[in-house]
């Protein structure tokens, strides 16, 4: 398992991966949180989806990071394309022979994989964090927002629990990344139909009807990430969004250890 974890790492950890993924990461985290601040008072919202978010919403000890909340979707589908990506590759250069005969256990091969991917989605994570809440303090004299509650312990309490919920939406979407390399074993289907269906179809169909996004496994890790939404409380994402990765990873691992390796 440890070799596996450290083999695995070493393809995460190409300059090319790590610091492109990173930048993308970054790239996104501040401009969601720039324009959180600078738009705070544009009628055309400073949100997602048109949304406007106040000064008094700021002001609350969780303002600090509510910028970081709202990138979390985004972070999620980045985590989503490596995931997907790094899985299925496998297929593409036939080098899942050469691992299982190395390491015939099929399954401790894909937690390995899995462990390792994870740990780069909590570096990416913290780093998006640390930028989103720099930006947010930065930025917060000139949008006349006050950053006397957020750290307290009541900011730090609501930084700890956005955190968290960003972290375990990252690696939901990692997951589902990975259990679609698992089914498509190519690279270029798994990245497309997983960002096509989430930032497309699922859209479509919310503006067609407006309670399908309930349902859709796309919002639900969206929708942890923030911590819960006007239309979809947070237990509920939580739950449906769990039951979504679990029973997908299921059946991929039992196809993974059924099917002929090659693509």
């Amino acid at each position: 398992m440890i070799r596996v974890i450290f083999a695995e790492w070493r393809k995460l950890r190409r300059p090319t991966l790590f610091f492109g993924t990173i930048g993308a990461s970054l790239f996104f985290t501040g401009l969601t949180t720039t324009f959180l601040y600078l738009m705070i008072d544009s009628h055309r919202g400073n949100s997602d989806r048109g949304r406007q978010v106040s000064r008094e919403v700021l002001n609350l000890a969780s303002g600090s990071v509510y910028g970081f909340a709202s990138v979390g979707g985004l972070l999620g589908i980045i985590a989503l394309c490596v995931f997907a990506a790094q899985t299925a590759q496998e297929y593409t250069y036939g080098t899942f022979r050469n691992l299982l005969v190395r390491q015939p256990g099929r399954i401790r091969i894909l937690l390995g994989k899995l462990i390792a991917m994870k740990l780069f989605a909590l570096i990416l994570v913290a780093i998006a964090a640390a930028v989103s809440i720099s930006l947010s303090y930065y930025l917060s004299d000139r949008a006349k927002v006050t950053t006397d509650l957020w750290f307290t312990s009541a900011g730090y309490h609501a930084i700890g629990q956005t955190l968290l919920n960003v972290t375990i939406s990252v690696i939901y979407f990692g997951i589902m990344g990975m259990i679609l390399g698992l089914f498509l074993r190519s690279p270029i289907s798994a990245i497309s139909i997983g960002v096509l269906w989430i930032l497309i179809i699922e859209n479509l169909l919310g503006a067609v009807k407006p309670t399908f996004l309930k349902w859709m496994p796309g919002n639900q890790l969206t929708t942890i990430a923030q911590g819960g939404s006007p239309d979809v409380s947070y237990s509920h994402a939580l739950t449906l969004g769990s039951l979504y990765v679990l029973v997908g990873a299921i059946i991929a691992a039992v196809l993974f250890t059924r099917r002929d390796v090659s693509n």
